[in-house]
């Protein structure tokens, strides 16, 4: 406005100028006079002009040229417009730049795309997901980068839905939840590795499967004897005491299955410290010692080698994992066979060792013995009273002993398993 103004001014001034002149000189002379400054001031603009575009076009523009009057002023208004927008530009450059921190730190895949699904930019985690290079791949179309028609389809709608379930890679798999989000001119992928949740989820399923299976034979037996007790007024003494007594014998199989579950369950659950004491190992082990002669019935001979140790830890938690591990050595080894218990110093660390000439486990069951039911000869576990979770409790409670778990077995030869303690939980008696 003020440059418009002080061009209305030089108008009426030359104009009021002319008018004089006209009258002092005469017109034909008065025009020429005029046409003269014009063109001077013409000259004069166009100078401006050119130390103007000289200005804007140089990589400095910090220093202003010396103007004075009206070119000064639009001088002045550039300069000041320039540092405006200087400032916003950095502005919203560290904005963006605040934007691709935070998004870069998030534990998920954050990926922006263009109105043709190119890709503008992707953060660290949407790299590892995908596998791609923010250098080579940027520009490109994301459905020539990640081939799979389910997530082509996804993209091609750009319409808010229900996270895609994806899988990538093979070594290993990754299980990503993806969401897209729509904005103007793009939009985002968001990408979650749910793999952890996928293996949770299949853990619960293979879990309740399991528990009911386990349940329901049981249960089918129970309920497949009551009937003839129940409706059977003639039944033979003999026979119902048959009946009973495998009816018994099934509830005992439910309540230590129960039994077991509880206790997992509570191992699992335990966030909190230990609580430990000095467990007395000596008089633990003969105790377990004896429950095992008393289980096998006679038909194992049972060898022992115990030092006088003491063990910091939990009696109880110790009491359930040893018993579960001299119990497996009855159950699994045949008649006339030799069981043998051993504790005592390992270096700075303690050993307690089961080993037996039962039958043995094959090399590739074994790294699998510690999952919940899972079991090498379901038949002979149901007969010999094995619920599938004895080894799983081992393992929870050596994880809250900072304790490990190593296995030898050879078919036909016999297994052997030790508990290794670390330096530190040993006492002398």
């Amino acid at each position: 406005m003020k440059v418009f103004g002080g061009f209305l001014l030089r108008l009426l001034l030359l104009a009021l100028a002319g008018l004089a002149l006209g009258w002092w000189l005469g017109p034909v002379t008065a025009l020429a006079l005029m046409c003269g400054v014009l063109l001077i001031d013409q000259a004069l603009h166009l100078w401006h002009l050119r130390r103007l575009r000289r200005w804007l076009w140089a990589t400095d523009t910090s220093r202003l040229p010396e103007e004075t009057g009206l070119w000064g002023d639009i001088f002045v208004d550039l300069y000041r417009m320039q540092k405006r927008h200087a400032r916003d530009r950095d502005q919203l450059a560290a904005a963006l730049n605040h934007f691709r921190e935070a998004a870069s730190a998030l534990p998920e895949g954050v990926m922006l795309l263009d109105g043709e699904g190119r890709i503008e930019w992707l953060n660290a985690m949407a790299q590892r997901q995908f596998d791609l290079d923010p250098q080579r791949d940027q520009g490109t179309l994301v459905t020539h980068l990640i081939r799979q028609p389910d997530f082509a389809e996804y993209v091609k709608t750009k319409e808010r839905r229900e996270p895609l379930m994806l899988r990538m890679g093979t070594s290993p798999a990754r299980d990503l939840a993806l969401q897209l989000f729509p904005f103007d001119g793009g939009c985002l992928l968001y990408s979650r590795d749910v793999t952890q949740l996928q293996r949770v989820e299949t853990v619960r399923r293979d879990f309740i499967a399991n528990v009911s299976h386990e349940l329901r034979t049981p249960l089918t037996v129970i309920l497949g004897f009551l009937e003839p007790l129940t409706e059977d007024e003639a039944l033979a003494a003999e026979s119902r005491v048959q009946y009973l007594a495998m009816i018994q014998d099934q509830a005992r199989r439910m309540s230590r299955l129960v039994e077991d579950l509880l206790t997992l369950s509570k191992l699992e659950a335990q966030a909190d410290p230990l609580q430990e004491e000095v467990v007395d190992m000596p008089a633990l082990l003969n105790a377990l010692l004896d429950e095992g002669r008393a289980l096998s019935g006679g038909r194992h001979e049972f060898a022992a080698e115990i030092d006088d140790l003491a063990l910091m830890g939990s009696a109880s938690e110790l009491r359930s994992a040893f018993g579960n591990l001299i119990s497996n050595a009855v159950r699994y080894t045949p008649e006339g066979g030799r069981i043998a218990l051993r504790w005592g110093r390992q270096g700075a660390g303690a050993l307690f060792e089961v080993s037996d000439n039962g039958i043995g486990i094959a090399a590739e069951h074994v790294p699998r013995l510690t999952e919940r039911f899972y079991r090498v000869d379901k038949g002979r576990s149901a007969r010999t009273g094995g619920t599938g979770l004895g080894l799983a409790i081992v393992k929870y409670v050596l994880l809250r002993h900072q304790a490990r778990l190593e296995i030898r077995s050879e078919l036909g030869r016999g297994s052997c398993f030790q508990v290794v303690f670390p330096p530190g939980r040993a006492l002398a008696a």
